[in-house]
């Protein structure tokens, strides 16, 4: 999955983690992310060289973690510093607040960005059965 690293973004290790453990899950506990879910996310995630890597996550129809713009179009775009992104992941930030702070700007359909949380704490408790 080091397809899904790029140098200089500290959330590129994430989204490769990310990735993995998508591929680890069974076909329904994919199918079940997906029906949960039922969204493609493009996050746009900014670093301190003021550098932007794009991610995808579609849990609409794949159930995978890819590098670059959504294909089809994506139903959120997220748009948030590399910060930002592993924070959120680590839990020591809510999207909600990250939202209402300025640090995450959403394109789209806002209720499914609530919906990443989900997505990222699902992923690091399946990693960590691993």
């Amino acid at each position: 999955m080091s397809d899904l690293k790029v140098e200089g973004f500290k959330s590129s290790e994430l989204l490769a983690g990310l990735g993995a453990a998508f591929a680890t899950y069974s076909d329904a506990e994919k199918a079940a992310q997906i029906k949960k879910t039922n969204g493609i996310f493009e996050l746009q995630v900014s670093n301190e060289a003021k550098e932007v890597a794009t991610w995808t996550i579609d849990l609409k129809k794949t159930g995978t973690v890819y590098k670059g713009g959504a294909k089809p179009k994506a139903d959120v775009t997220i748009i948030l510093s590399d910060e930002t992104l592993t924070e959120l992941a680590s839990g020591k930030l809510n999207g909600q607040k990250a939202f209402m702070t300025g640090k995450l700007k959403t394109k789209g359909n806002m209720m499914l960005a609530t919906k990443l949380d989900g997505v990222l704490k699902s992923a690091s408790t399946q990693k960590a059965k691993l």
